[in-house]
């Protein structure tokens, strides 16, 4: 009878251990932490010649660690947004060929709540806004539609993708 007793208990105990984890996965569907614009995806074949250059810019940046977006996503469902895209001057290198792309060192900060339910997003922006997007997580990499999003500068087309930090 102890057996027995001991047996449900245990099962009572898994059972409740998981339906808590399926919880918080649920409840942060993998999106908690810092995330990083990385790239812009765009289809070459109809890019613009303005998103193939934002495209170019974003490559250069990512290429040295320069990160114009940052997300963090929050336990307490606050998101911290860090935007240098206000920032970003972009020249003629001094051999007067290729582009010189600083890294921006200004970055605006704004934090807002957020939900995410079921890979879809939605927070307030910085013009108190609601802002919905669509929103896929792949392990360490999440991709958000440029247009979606509406970042200055990477808003024409495509996905934004970002990396886990």
């Amino acid at each position: 009878m102890k057996k027995k007793v001991m047996l449900y208990v245990l099962m009572g105990m898994m059972v409740i251990s998981c339906s808590t984890d399926k919880m918080a996965d649920a409840t942060s569907g993998g999106i908690i932490g810092t995330w990083e614009l990385t790239a812009l995806e765009i289809n070459d074949g109809s890019a613009s010649s303005e998103e193939a250059f934002a495209q170019d810019i974003l490559d250069i940046l990512s290429a040295s660690d320069c990160h114009l977006l940052t997300l963090t996503f929050n336990e307490d469902l606050t998101l911290v947004t860090q935007d240098a895209t206000n920032y970003l001057e972009i020249g003629v290198n001094g051999s007067g060929i290729g582009l010189e792309v600083p890294c921006p060192s200004q970055r605006d900060t704004f934090t807002t709540p957020y939900i995410y339910a079921e890979g879809t997003l939605t927070f307030t922006d910085e013009n108190q806004q609601s802002v919905t997007v669509d929103v896929v997580i792949s392990g360490n990499t999440m991709v958000i539609s440029a247009q979606d999003l509406d970042v200055e500068n990477f808003n024409a087309g495509g996905n934004l993708v970002f990396s886990r930090r």
